[in-house]
């Protein structure tokens, strides 16, 4: 894990303080590792977690800030000891690019919940001591355990939201069992995260309700999304109508919600799972135990599903819809995703915009 001596010059865009505004910024990352592989970034999808770290929401952010945990690109150099890539290979690299990889956890392949806790990939302290920098940058250094395949095939700007938004809704989906082709699910929000549910659930066999606060999404919903319902959560008779009618919930809102609406709506024995973070959840405990029903909550994934997730995507064409904007447009774009001004998912050109100045 040693990252002694350092390569060449790495661009990058970073905020410097609380004001999160990125602008060109150049920085050194460490030397190819026996185990490492070096990156040059094409994509990098843009994430709320950017808005989160760049603006220092949390308290913890660690100034310059690159942000970026969406990366796509293709495979310039390989340490002596790596087995998995070759150059020319196109990857990914998602929310994290350490682990202890000795715990329980990361010997299941589930590093994302590492007892030592895991290591992130902008603005996270490596075991190093060093903090890490994110993919609006020109290329990145990754142990390739971190590392994810990405089949020729399937473009490198469509492949950077799977990183974090989809495996966020794949992981517990494919744990909750919600691939059973013929059950129902209900998804609530339709955002980054909750489009790629919907398109998860149809792959999956699944009937698709779609649960959000702006009939403004209906037609994008049932047409380019394929959903078999659309139903705005305000409207009290639509949700009546579908009370004790869903075996599963996902839940991407991240804006305050009433929970006892939608857990009437699942049938006994069924399961919801919040995946977003709003301020606080709370329902009666009747809603749960009434009906023998399950709360879940989850993360993005450990390796194991992150690559699983791609190949899926691969095989049944599921690819996320995304605008591509350019570098200089990282500033526009984040305020944007703050507005919920996207559909569904900004994508950075690194490769074709991110240039020295």
């Amino acid at each position: 894990m040693s990252s002694k001596g350092v390569d060449e010059q790495c661009l990058g865009w970073a905020a410097r303080d609380a004001s999160g505004v990125l602008s060109p910024y150049k920085f050194s990352r460490r030397n190819l590792g026996n185990e490492d592989v070096h990156i040059k970034i094409t994509h990098c999808g843009v994430c709320y977690a950017d808005v989160i770290w760049t603006r220092n929401k949390h308290g913890d952010s660690k100034y310059p800030v690159v942000p970026g945990h969406e990366i796509a690109g293709i495979v310039t150099k390989v340490g002596p000891n790596v087995h998995r890539f070759n150059v020319g290979d196109h990857v990914g690299v998602g929310t994290y690019v350490n682990s202890c990889r000795d715990c329980e956890y990361c010997n299941e392949k589930q590093e994302v919940l590492c007892t030592k806790g895991s290591v992130f990939t902008f603005n996270g302290v490596d075991f190093d001591g060093t903090i890490t920098k994110g993919g609006y940058s020109s290329y990145i250094v990754v142990h390739e355990r971190y590392c994810f395949t990405i089949p020729k095939g399937y473009p490198l700007a469509s492949a950077a939201p799977l990183l974090c938004a989809g495996v966020t809704v794949y992981s517990p989906m494919v744990r909750h069992k919600m691939n059973q082709p013929g059950k129902s699910l209900g998804v609530i929000g339709l955002g980054g995260l909750g489009h790629m549910a919907v398109k998860f659930g149809k792959a999956f066999g699944l009937s698709v309700t779609v649960f959000s606060t702006s009939v403004s999404k209906k037609e994008e919903a049932l047409t380019s999304l394929g959903a078999d319902k659309f139903v705005v959560s305000s409207n009290q008779e639509e949700m009546k109508a579908l009370a004790k009618s869903l075996d599963f919930i996902i839940d991407t809102a991240s804006g305050d919600h009433p929970f006892d609406p939608y857990m009437s709506l699942l049938k006994p024995y069924g399961v919801f799972v919040l995946v977003g973070f709003p301020s606080e959840v709370k329902f009666s405990p009747a809603s749960l135990n009434i009906g023998s029903k399950t709360f879940a909550g989850s993360i993005t994934g450990g390796t194991k599903d992150i690559q699983e997730m791609i190949d899926f995507c691969a095989a049944n064409d599921i690819h996320p819809m995304i605008e591509v904007i350019p570098i200089e447009y990282a500033n526009e774009a984040l305020e944007r995703l703050v507005n919920r001004d996207i559909k569904y998912r900004f994508v950075i050109d690194i490769e074709n915009s991110l240039k020295e100045n």
